[in-house]
């Protein structure tokens, strides 16, 4: 029996060193990396909603993760130059915001887990096979900007009152746009109202373009803000102000800046759900097995103070309708 213990003893204190080496190991793993990637202006957009989402599920930047955020400021080659220096990098996974900043990772052939949202059409873009089953390194929260481009026609016809022609100003090689006109046209046409389309060049463009549209007898506008425009919001707002010309937006800082409507996915749901799909893939799940969602609630926000500045009455029943007024 002593014999016994002895041996019992030597062991656990052979043991012992090993146990203490690999706590130590499980101490000394590094924090997960994070990169967030936007094709635009991340620092003019509410980026703070996707590092809250993060950070409540337990990633603080320097503490237990390290959380990077890349903007491509609407300029391509840059874009390009950032998506190079992430595969360098070789982050645990990324967040990519917008259709550019997942177009240009996909024609990387990075590696890396990819979580994506405010992208219209994954599957037409080639990023995923399908919805429910991505099938590749990318999946994220996606949402149909053709539903949204005729819903946001028919709001803007019940804010309006009394509108028979209306301007859509866009861009066409900004993925999604060109869905959302056509999807207008064929809700115009069945109300009897007239388009002026107009493609937005840069934004030294944006007064003429309001001059056309205001030219043209366009009594309301849908504006659909690319990157630079939306780094651009305010003086979109002014521009829109100074035509005298009701605008409805993509995004609620467009309004929440001076524009007069917007009507889309919630950005703080779209936020949260990016953040849990990217704790997921850090947990061990892989992108190709997570289905890419879709957005469940819808805003709509109102700038009273915009109205009134236009001269225009939104009728009660309308403002009823409302998730957010601006006074």
């Amino acid at each position: 029996m002593r014999r016994r213990s002895f041996i019992t003893i030597i062991g656990a204190a052979a043991v012992w060193p090993f146990a203490v080496s690999l706590g130590t190991l499980a101490l000394a793993k590094e924090p997960p990396k994070i990169i967030i990637l936007h094709s635009g202006f991340p620092h003019r957009t509410p980026i703070h909603l996707l590092l809250e989402a993060l950070n409540k599920l337990g990633y603080e930047n320097t503490r237990t993760a390290t959380i990077e955020l890349l903007g491509g400021e609407g300029d391509p080659n840059r874009l390009n130059a950032l998506v190079a220096q992430i595969g360098s990098q070789r982050p645990d996974v990324i967040i990519a915001i917008t259709s550019p900043a997942v177009v240009a990772l996909k024609e990387a052939k990075l590696t890396i887990p990819v979580v994506f949202a405010f992208v219209p059409d994954p599957v037409g873009l080639g990023v995923v096979e399908s919805l429910a089953h991505p099938g590749g390194n990318f999946t994220g929260v996606t949402y149909s900007e053709s539903a949204l481009g005729g819903k946001r026609f028919e709001l803007l016809l019940d804010a309006v009152t009394g509108t028979t022609k209306i301007a859509v100003l866009w861009n066409p090689s900004f993925p999604g746009h060109a869905d959302a006109l056509e999807s207008i046209r064929t809700s115009a046409s069945t109300r009897g109202i007239e388009v002026f389309s107009r493609v937005l060049g840069g934004v030294e463009d944006l007064e003429l373009a309001f001059d056309e549209a205001k030219r043209a007898g366009a009594q309301a506008a849908v504006f659909m803000a690319d990157n630079v425009m939306f780094g651009n919001r305010k003086l979109v707002a002014e521009i829109a102000l100074k035509h005298r010309l009701p605008t409805i937006h993509s995004f609620p800082p467009e309004v929440r800046d001076g524009g007069l409507m917007f009507y889309g996915p919630s950005n703080d749901e779209n936020y949260q759900r990016s953040a849990a799909l990217a704790d997921r893939i850090l947990k061990g799940a892989r992108p190709r097995e997570l289905p890419v969602e879709q957005p469940t609630k819808f805003e709509l926000i109102i700038n009273l103070k915009t109205a009134k500045a236009l001269g225009l009455t939104i009728p009660e029943s309308f403002l009823l309708r409302a998730d957010e007024v601006i006074e």
